[in-house]
């Protein structure tokens, strides 16, 4: 499934910022040029109603030589004082045009074409001023007057240059405004990223915490938020400052842990330690007695037998305690050369005669199940290392009914470019619950169907081999289904097999089923 993107925080409000700026000009944009466009109709409304009373009643004589209006605005919207330029002139006499005129610059006019006039016959004095479309002539306002001869006068200016104006304005603002917007989104990105830079900061201090190993094991917890970043004063310091509380919380929390765990290792240690010895006794007398089992009742021979398997299973469960404080404690381990291949050979020869109802199969590289193999060697601790093939066997031997398959693979590899021996374990068995898998390899860990409690494990064969593979640097992996159930252990090889281990093929040797 994709991720759909989210934006940042930054993003949203240089976004917010510049829709917000972009709403404020329109507003101001289109306020300004309505307001412009009604003060300019105001004045040509004036001019024309004004120029038509005036032109109503002519002198005698000619009848183009009239005297302008009073010049109280300063001139008209549309041309000169005396003569504005595109004035329609239409004198109608009872409903019919007699007359009609476009006067241009001054001292200039030509005749119009009755008909193309004709709608403004509709114009009747005492009307407001009013715009008419006139085909071939374009846009005017309209305003007329009654003269003493009873003529109607219908005079109409042209509202290009009005129109032209509000127009021009338009454009300027978009212009002008456009700019103030790019400028505006650019100082809101630059004033934004400085105001998150705390909050980045305070951020990546998160990260890091979040990265670093706090499962298990000592922790220092040193990662704080600069004190700059911690000001409560401001909303970034706030948070800065509870992430420290926080922090000093947790760390506080890991430290209690750890000192925990180590008094309950040392505890272990101390313990395992101490039990070895009278272990010991016990196991002396035991044999001890044993010897005279021909002097002793049969039910006490039988109990003494039984006492003797008894503490050899303390024993084992003892050394394996005592095993897993050690290299909890950071113990090194012997290191020398160990032939991987007859430590497995000799660990499934010794499974096979301790469960010769399994059936058990070997698999290495150019050899057979008698143990004619070639070397596949790594450096590390013998027998440790034969615990780690041991537990494994033991595991499949403990937790499979009799007739399973158990496949013991050996192989030198090249794992992400590094070379190993990988080591497969697996069984037809029943598998293992799916929710005892993620914790199987953990101390004392069981489960009580398919792999019982019955069977008598501690719970500790696992957690051996998991801790002995990485303390020689390598990795366990497990996966089980029913039928099948596979552990895989790749261990660092040696210089003599490092040489020639080949790349792990493709849906070959893969630990992930």
């Amino acid at each position: 499934m994709t991720r759909s993107w989210v934006p940042s925080l930054q993003s949203r409000l240089v976004v917010s910022t510049v829709l917000l700026l972009t709403v404020v000009f329109l507003v101001v944009g289109v306020g300004a040029a309505l307001s412009l466009r009604g003060y300019l109709y105001r004045q040509l409304d004036d001019q024309v109603t004004e120029i038509a009373r005036f032109r109503s009643d002519p002198p005698p004589g000619d009848p183009d030589r009239r005297p302008p209006p009073p010049d109280a605005g300063g001139g008209f919207v549309g041309g000169g004082p005396d003569r504005p330029a595109n004035t329609l002139e239409v004198t109608v006499d009872d409903g019919r045009i007699v007359r009609a005129v476009l006067i241009g610059r001054p001292g200039t006019s030509r005749p119009v074409d009755p008909a193309q006039v004709a709608p403004a016959i509709a114009t009747t004095p005492g009307r407001p001023p009013h715009t008419l479309d006139l085909e071939g002539l374009g846009r005017f306002r309209f305003a007329a007057a009654t003269g003493q001869d009873g003529t109607v006068t219908v005079v109409g200016l042209s509202t290009d240059a009005l129109e032209n104006t509000v127009g021009e304005l338009v454009v300027r603002e978009a212009v002008i405004f456009g700019i103030g917007v790019v400028l505006a989104g650019v100082a809101a990105a630059y004033t934004t990223r400085r105001t998150l830079r705390p909050l980045h900061r305070v951020s990546a201090t998160a990260r890091r915490v979040s990265e670093l190993p706090l499962a298990s094991g000592e922790v220092e917890l040193a990662e704080r938020v600069p004190d700059a970043d911690a000001d409560p004063r401001s909303e970034v310091g706030q948070v800065g400052a509870a992430l420290n509380r926080m922090l000093g919380h947790v760390g506080d929390a890991l430290a209690a842990r750890q000192d925990s765990e180590t008094r309950l290792r040392r505890f272990v240690a101390d313990a395992s330690h101490e039990l070895r010895t009278p272990l010991a006794a016990i196991r002396g007398y035991n044999e001890l007695a044993a010897r005279r089992a021909e002097d002793l009742p049969p039910e006490v021979a039988g109990l003494l037998d039984r006492m003797g398997s008894q503490t050899q299973r303390m024993t084992a469960l003892v050394e394996d305690l005592l095993l897993l404080a050690r290299l909890d404690a950071g113990r090194p381990l012997a290191r020398e050369r160990v032939d991987l291949a007859r430590l497995v050979v000799d660990a499934v020869t010794d499974a096979h005669v301790a469960a010769p109802d399994h059936r058990w199969s070997l698999d290495l590289p150019g050899g057979d199940d008698d143990g004619d193999a070639p070397a596949l060697e790594v450096v590390g601790d013998p027998e440790r290392l034969h615990q780690v093939v041991a537990n494994l066997l033991a595991n499949a031997r403990t937790h499979t009914p009799e007739g399973t398959l158990v496949t013991v693979t050996l192989r030198a590899a090249t794992v992400d470019g590094r070379a190993v021996v990988r080591l497969e374990v697996v069984d037809d068995g029943p598998g293992i619950p799916p929710d005892l898998l993620p914790h199987v390899a953990e101390r004392f860990a069981r489960g009580d169907t398919g792999r019982a409690r019955t069977t008598g494990s501690t719970g500790l064969g696992l957690s051996i081999v998991a801790a002995v593979v990485a303390e020689h640097g390598g990795r366990l992996d497990i996966t089980s289904r029913p039928g099948e159930t596979r552990f895989v252990v790749d261990l660092p090889a040696g210089p003599t097999t490092a040489a020639r281990a080949p790349a792990v093929p493709e849906g070959g040797l893969s630990s992930r089923p």
